[in-house]
Order: structure tokens, then C-alpha cells, then sequence
């Protein structure tokens, strides 16, 4: 049954316990979710996502994951806990509880849902450490858990656990601290390498192949600069948004590696230290944002290679020297750049230091230095052979009688005929 993007108001309608996929999403329902929904025992699909529905979470609904594989329950007014009541024969691949007012814990019993792909919380009220027990699970695409009280580092103790297919991961806007270490990027083999070798527009759905239907997933994220929803994802589009913590230390340098990375935002927070010059092999990064923070040095000239950059956002840190040269780098405006004092060069009115007005901007090379050291080389042995040779003339009594007698006829000459005039 398909009732989504309707003018409904009131109750929800009471549905026939067959129903195998059920959509009322982006209606005007008013009231809670009735529990008579945990009697569609054969459900696979349920979106209820924006419809005013508000109270807690229902507990009888987890215990519905044994056939259900899409529960939207997003952008509505649900409060409460999510109940830690996961089944060990769980079949979500969905699971989308954003936009809510959910408090607690994320629930250990979550690791249960080995097919879980998609899994967005975000723009809750979640108080809760890193929840490392999710590395557990091997099919995860999508992890959101932006704008929510999480706190502490991102370490964990699990060993030989990583996300091996994972695309998209959004943990903005928390209280997140600490160093980003190697070891959390270095086996996302999903942004290294594409899933197909045949590169293709598919987007991230489910399908229920029994019924010809299919779930495109939807989420929301930060895209040049701008908080938007997506809601056809293409599996193309890899992206990291960790902006908005108090993540410290270094950019690591294995981010280079993830070559299919589209979306790299690490703004606002306190990170040190040299732009990475990995990042320049990310050709296929079409939005960077790494303002607001603490980073030092030149922007790599590597930047230059990133001709597929739609946004580029280095503002407010401390970075120095001219801004490279390159086809993309000049197309964005100052404000990109701005808040960086020691930065120069256009789009920047701010000229550097060897910018002549004549254009003559660039240093003398090496072959330059040589070539004039070659000529004063050549200048001084020159003199000192000329002042040697002078000398040894002087001293000679052959070049002392033909000076005298060169002097004789010069100045002897001169008076005879001076001598005539008169």
C-alpha cells in the first residue's frame, strides 16, 4: 500500500495484516504510532518518515526485524529511547530514525543486523561514546550520526574490524575529540576501490525482487557549505564529513589513498599542521572544506591537479605563501581563501613578496646563479692575468726603452711642430 505524498490528516488508517510494503510517508497524522502496526507480522517495508507522528518508539516495533528490511521513521516527533531489543535473526537493511528527538544510547543489540547497509540517527539528542561495535557489521554503505551528543575519541578495542564497503560516513556536529589516527581510514577499501568494474550510475536502494519494488535511500549532508537532503544517492558519491568537533593533530596522510572520495569536510575543529600533498591524487573530489582550523605552511601545489573541485573552502586557518596556479584554483573566489594572512596571490588582492610590476615575479634559477658565477669567474682571471702581464712589462728594460721612444716621438713631434706655427 501506497499512500505517501497525500494531504492525509488524522489518524492512522487501520491497514490488512497482509500488507508487505507500506508507505504514508509525507502526510499530516497526528497522534502516535499505534501498536497495531507490530501485527503486520509479513511487512518488509515501512515509511513513515514526515508525518507529525510523535510519543516514543513502540516496543513491540523491534521486534518486527525478523522480515521487515526498510523502517523509516525520520523527520517527525518521536522521543524516548531506542529500545536495545534487537533480534539475532534481524533483516534490516534500512534503518532511518533521523530528525527526531531520541535520547539514550545507541543499542549494543544493533550489531545483530548483519544486513544492515543504510543507518542514519542524525539530528537527535543521543548522548553516547563511539559506538565501535557497529565495525561489526560487513555490508554497512551509510552511517549518519551528525548533530547528536557523541563525545570521546573514535578508537576502538574491536581488532580486524574495519567497513570494508562503507561510502558515506556524517558524525558533524558532535563533541567528538582527538588525533584522526591512520588506522581509521586505512582498510575503507569501499572508498579505495568501485564495488563494479564497469563504472555505472546505480543508486543505493533495496529492492524487493518478488515484487518489483525498489527503496531509494535518502540522507542528509553538508554540500558546499549547505546542509541539504539527498535523496537519490548514487553509489558514485563517497563522502567524510567530520566537521564540527574538536579533532586535533594532523591530517593523516592515508586519506589520499580513498581515490574515490567526493566529499572531504573537516572544517571546524583544531587540527595542525601541513595540508596533506596525498590530497592532491583525490581526482575525483568535487567539494573540499578544511576551513576553520589551525593548519600551517603552502597549499600544495598538487592542488593544482584537482580539476574536478566544485568547492574549495580553506578560509580561517594559517596558511602561507601563493596560492598554486591552476585551471580549477582560479575559478573560486577570495573568500575561499580568506582569513589566511600570510596567503597571497590572486584571487587574493594581497601581491607576494617577489611580484614585480614589470611580471618579473619568478625567482632566478639555479642555471641563472651558475651562468653569473661563470662571469665573474671570468672577470677576475682576466684582471689578475692582465695585472700580471702589466706587471712583467714594467719590469722589463725591452718595454722600458720602447715606451721612451714611443713617449719621444709623440711629445718630440708635438713641440717641433708647435715650434713651426710661430
Amino acid at each position: 500500500m501506497d499512500l505517501h505524498n497525500n494531504r492525509i490528516k488524522g489518524n492512522m488508517p487501520i491497514v490488512p495484516t497482509s500488507l508487505i510494503y507500506l508507505s504514508i510517508a509525507n502526510n499530516k497524522f497526528t497522534g502516535s504510532i499505534p501498536s497495531s502496526i507490530c501485527n503486520l507480522y509479513q511487512l518488509q517495508f515501512l515509511d513513515m518518515s514526515n508525518t507529525s507522528i510523535n510519543n516514543k518508539l513502540p516496543p513491540c516495533l523491534f521486534q518486527m526485524f525478523d522480515y521487515l528490511s526498510v523502517l523509516n521513521l525520520g523527520r517527525n516527533r518521536l522521543s524516548g529511547i531506542i529500545l536495545d531489543t534487537f533480534l539475532s535473526n534481524c533483516s534490516l537493511k534500512t534503518l532511518d530514525l533521523s530528525n527526531n528527538n531520541l535520547e539514550g544510547k545507541v543499542p549494543r543489540s544493533l550489531q545483530r543486523c548483519a544486513f544492515l547497509e543504510v543507518l542514519d540517527i542524525g539530528n537527535n539528542k543521543i548522548r553516547d561514546a563511539f559506538p565501535c561495535m557497529l565495525k561489526t557489521l560487513p555490508s554497512l554503505l551509510v552511517l549518519v550520526l551528525r548533530s547528536n551528543k557523541f563525545y570521546g575519541d573514535l578508537q576502538c578495542r574491536i581488532a580486524n574490524q574495519t567497513w570494508p564497503k562503507l561510502q558515506i560516513v556524517d558524525i558533524a556536529s558532535n563533541n567528538f575529540r582527538g588525533a584522526l589516527l591512520p588506522q581509521y581510514f586505512s582498510r575503507w577499501e569501499g572508498m579505495m576501490k568501485s564495488r563494479n568494474p564497469e563504472p555505472r550510475l546505480q543508486y543505493l536502494e533495496v529492492e524487493f525482487i518478488n515484487y518489483g519494488l525498489y527503496y531509494r535511500n535518502r540522507v542528509t549532508l553538508t554540500l558546499k557549505g549547505q546542509e541539504m537532503e539527498i535523496e537519490n544517492i548514487l553509489e558514485v558519491f563517497i563522502s567524510i564529513d567530520f566537521s564540527c568537533n574538536n579533532f586535533e593533530g594532523e591530517i593523516p596522510e592515508v586519506l589520499g589513498d580513498l581515490k574515490l572520495l567526493y566529499l572531504l569536510n573537516l572544517s571546524h575543529n583544531a587540527l595542525t599542521g601541513r595540508i596533506p600533498k596525498a590530497l592532491g591524487k583525490l581526482t575525483q573530489l568535487g567539494s573540499l572544506d578544511l576551513s576553520v582550523n589551525q593548519l600551517s605552511g603552502r597549499i600544495p601545489d598538487e592542488f593544482a591537479s584537482l580539476t574536478f573541485l566544485a568547492f574549495l573552502n580553506l578560509s580561517f586557518n594559517q596558511l602561507s605563501g601563493r596560492i598554486p596556479r591552476g585551471n580549477q584554483l582560479q575559478t573560486f573566489s577570495a573568500d575561499s581563501f580568506e582569513g589566511n594572512t600570510g596567503l597571497c596571490d590572486f584571487p587574493l588582492k594581497k601581491l607576494c613578496s617577489d611580484t614585480k610590476m614589470n611580471g618579473s615575479s619568478q625567482p632566478r634559477s639555479h642555471s641563472e646563479h651558475e651562468i653569473d658565477g661563470k662571469y665573474i669567474s671570468f672577470a677576475l682571471g682576466s684582471s689578475l692575468c692582465f695585472g700580471i702581464v702589466t706587471w712583467l712589462l714594467l719590469h722589463s728594460t725591452r718595454y722600458n726603452e720602447l715606451v721612451h721612444r714611443l713617449l719621444f716621438r709623440i711629445f718630440g713631434e708635438h713641440k717641433k711642430a708647435g715650434r713651426n706655427r710661430n
